[in-house]
C-alpha cells in the first residue's frame, strides 16, 4: 500500500510488451527484478512482468523482436530495495504476531495489578499530620469551649509529659469522644490537640473504614490502629464515628455485617490485650445518642467531651478570631453582632464574617463595617433582600401592619425580648420580619416566657384580622410556629395547668431501629394534649388582639412608619412605642 501509486497503471503481457517494441511505442524499460515498468513515447506508462530467471533479450528474441528495433529502447536494471522487501515481505508476517502479543502483555498487566490492589485493599487510608506545619491550629486560635480545651488539655500534657501522670499512678482516658451539634468545632478542635501536642497525628473519617464487601471494614481498622501504634505516642483521630459506631442488634436497619465487623474490631483494638500503647484516640460525633453502649463504656471512649452552642461572649471572641486579617472600620462593635447571633455556630459565625467581607467588596468598600456585619446576619438567617420583587400596594400594606402586629406585642408584654429590628423588606420565603433577641443568654426559659412568645407569634394574625377583617396566608409560618411552641409547653415541658407536670415527648432523637415513634402516651392522652394546645393557642391570640385593638394608634404609626422606611432599627422602634407611654402587660 505504501509503494503503490494513486493512478492504476495498464498492465501488459510479454507478447504485448514484444509487439509494442517491434511498433516503436516504447521508450524505455525499467527492470526491476521480474517486473517490468514501460514508459511509452506518448509518455504513458504500463506495466508487465518478464519469465523469472530468464534475460529480457533473451525473451524479446523468442517473441521475434527485430534487434534494431530492441536498440532503440532505452533498458534499464533496478536492484530491489531491502525496505521495500520488508513492508512487503517481513512487516505483514509480524505485524499481527506484534500486535497478539500487545494484547496479551496488556491483559496480564491489568492482571497483575488486580492482583497486587486485591492484597492492599484492606490498608486504610489514613492521613499524618505532622508537628511543625504551617497551618496547624493551636487552642489559641479556637475561641470559648474553656471546658473543652481543659479536658484536652490533659491529653496533650500526658502526651508530652507522661512521667508525671505515671509517677502518680495515673491512666490517661483511651479515647474521647468529642459530642456536639454541627458546626461547633469538632473537628477544629482535634487540629488544635494535633497542633498542641507534638506527636503524630493520624486522622480518618469513619465512612472510609465501610466497604461493600465484608471484613475489608475491619482490615481497614487493624491497618489504621497498626499505622498509629507504629508512630506511639500519638493520636488517631476518627471523624464522624457514628457511621460504624451505631448500635448493634437493633433487628431492622441497624446494620449490616459489614458495619457491626467493623465495630468489633473498633472496640477490640481500643481494648485489646495490649494495654501499654500510648496511643489515644478521639472520635467525633453529633449523634450520641445512636452509639452502641459498648463503645462507650469505660477503657474506651472513657471521656466524653460535650460542645454547647458558643454564649454571646463566645460568639464575640469567634467573630474576633474570623474578623483577623480582614480591614475592618474602627469602632466596630462585635458586641451588637454577637446579641443578634443568638444559636449561631461556630461555622455559622465563620460564614457571617465571609459574607460581610464579600457584601463590602461587591459595594466598593475598603473595610468591613458594623452594617456589612448586621447585613450578613439577617442574610444568613433569612437569606438576600429581594428588593426587586414586584408587590402591590395592598400586600406591602398587609405585610406592614402584620410585621407591625408583631412588633407592638412583642414590645407591650413583660417577659418578651426586646425588639431589634422590623422591615418589610423580602428576605428569602418571607415577605417581612420582626427581629426579636434576647439581650443576655438565656438557659432557662419560663412559662411566662413560652407564652410571651407565644402571643408574639400570633401579634400579625389578630392585626390583620383587626385592621383588614380577613386572614391571609401569609400567617401561616406564624401558626406552624405557634403550634410547635404551644406542643412544647404543653407536652415535652408540662407546664399546662390541664395536663399537669407530665412530659408526654422526650428530647432523644429517634433513628430506624431502635424507636419507631416517640409517642409513649394513649390516645385519650392525645385527645386531652390537641385541647391543651389549641386553648393555649386561642388564649394567646386573643391576648394579641385584645393589645392590638387596644393600641390601634400605635399599630397605625409603626404601619406607616413602615410604609415610610421599610425597615425600623432598634432605636427608631423604640423611640416611636415609647411616644404612646404604655405601660407593660403581664401574659395570663
Amino acid at each position: 500500500m505504501l509503494f503503490s501509486t494513486m493512478v492504476e497503471q495498464k498492465k501488459l503481457s510479454i507478447s504485448e510488451i514484444a509487439a509494442a517494441v517491434n511498433a516503436s511505442q516504447v521508450k524505455s524499460i525499467e527492470i526491476s527484478g521480474s517486473n517490468l515498468s514501460l514508459t511509452m513515447k506518448d509518455e504513458s506508462e504500463a506495466t508487465g512482468r518478464k519469465e523469472e530467471g530468464e534475460a529480457l533479450s533473451t525473451t524479446f528474441r523468442n517473441y521475434g523482436v527485430a534487434p534494431e528495433r530492441l536498440s532503440e529502447v532505452v533498458i534499464s536494471v533496478k536492484d530491489e530495495s531491502g525496505a521495500r522487501f520488508l513492508w512487503e515481505i517481513v512487516v505483514p508476517t509480524l505485524l499481527p504476531l506484534l500486535v497478539m502479543g500487545l494484547i496479551f502483555w496488556f491483559l496480564f498487566r491489568q492482571a497483575r495489578q488486580g492482583a497486587a490492589q486485591a492484597f492492599t485493599f484492606g490498608r486504610s487510608n489514613i492521613r499524618l499530620f505532622a508537628g511543625g506545619e504551617k497551618d496547624q491550629t493551636t487552642f489559641a486560635e479556637v475561641a470559648g469551649l474553656k471546658e473543652a480545651k481543659q479536658e484536652l488539655f490533659e491529653v496533650v500534657d500526658f502526651l508530652k509529659n507522661p512521667k508525671k501522670f505515671l509517677d502518680m499512678g495515673a491512666k490517661i482516658p483511651r479515647g474521647v469522644l468529642l459530642v456536639g451539634a454541627p458546626g461547633t468545632g469538632k473537628t477544629l478542635l482535634a487540629r488544635a490537640v494535633a497542633g498542641e501536642s507534638g506527636v503524630p497525628f493520624f486522622s480518618i473519617s469513619a465512612s472510609e473504614f465501610v466497604e461493600m464487601f465484608v471484613g475489608v471494614g475491619a482490615a481497614r481498622t487493624r491497618d489504621a490502629f497498626a499505622t498509629a501504634k507504629k508512630a506511639a505516642p500519638a493520636i488517631l483521630f476518627i471523624d464522624e464515628i457514628d457511621a460504624v459506631g451505631r448500635q448493634r442488634g437493633v433487628g431492622m436497619g441497624g446494620g449490616n455485617d459489614e458495619r457491626e465487623q467493623t465495630l468489633n474490631q473498633i472496640l477490640t483494638e481500643m481494648d485489646g490485650f495490649e494495654r501499654d500503647t500510648q496511643l489515644i484516640v478521639l472520635a467525633a460525633t453529633n449523634r450520641p445518642d445512636v452509639l452502641d453502649a459498648a463503645l462507650l463504656r469505660p477503657g474506651r471512649f472513657d471521656r466524653r467531651v460535650v460542645l454547647d452552642m458558643p454564649d454571646m461572649n463566645d460568639r464575640e471572641e469567634i467573630l474576633a478570631i474570623h474578623l483577623k486579617g480582614k480591614p475592618i472600620e474602627e469602632g466596630l462593635s462585635l458586641r451588637k453582632v454577637a446579641i443578634r447571633t443568638p444559636g449561631f455556630s461556630g461555622a455559622d459565625l465563620a460564614n457571617l464574617a465571609n459574607e460581610a467581607a464579600i457584601l463590602a467588596a461587591r459595594i466598593g468598600k475598603q473595610k468591613v463595617s458594623e452594617v456589612d456585619l448586621l447585613e450578613s446576619v439577617e442574610k444568613v438567617m433569612l437569606g438576600p433582600e429581594r428588593k426587586g420583587r414586584i408587590i402591590s400596594d395592598k400586600e406591602r400594606k398587609v405585610t406592614a401592619y402584620h410585621e407591625a402586629g408583631h412588633a407592638l406585642v412583642a414590645a407591650s408584654l413583660e417577659n418578651s425580648d426586646p425588639v431589634h429590628k422590623v422591615s418589610i423588606v423580602s428576605r428569602g420565603f418571607a415577605g417581612g420580619y420582626t427581629l426579636k433577641l434576647p439581650n443576655e443568654e438565656n438557659r432557662l426559659r419560663t412559662r411566662s416566657q413560652f407564652l410571651s412568645d407565644l402571643t408574639m407569634i400570633m401579634g400579625g394574625y389578630a392585626a390583620e384580622e383587626t385592621v383588614f377583617s380577613d386572614m391571609s396566608t401569609g400567617a401561616s409560618n406564624d401558626l406552624k410556629k405557634a403550634a410547635m411552641l404551644a406542643r412544647d409547653l404543653v407536652a415535652r415541658y408540662g407546664m399546662s395547668e390541664k395536663i399537669g407536670p407530665v412530659a408526654y415527648l422526650n428530647d432523644e432523637m429517634t433513628f430506624l431501629g431502635r424507636e419507631i415513634s416517640d409517642k409513649n402516651y394513649s390516645e385519650a392522652s392525645a385527645a386531652k394534649i390537641d385541647e391543651e394546645i389549641s386553648v393555649v393557642i386561642k388564649r394567646a391570640y386573643e391576648m394579641a388582639k385584645k393589645i392590638v385593638i387596644s393600641r390601634r394608634k400605635a399599630l397605625d404609626a409603626i404601619s406607616q412608619e413602615l410604609l415610610k422606611k421599610e425597615v425600623l432599627e432598634e432605636g427608631e422602634f423604640r423611640n416611636l412605642y415609647e411616644s404612646f407611654k404604655f405601660k407593660k402587660l403581664a401574659v395570663a
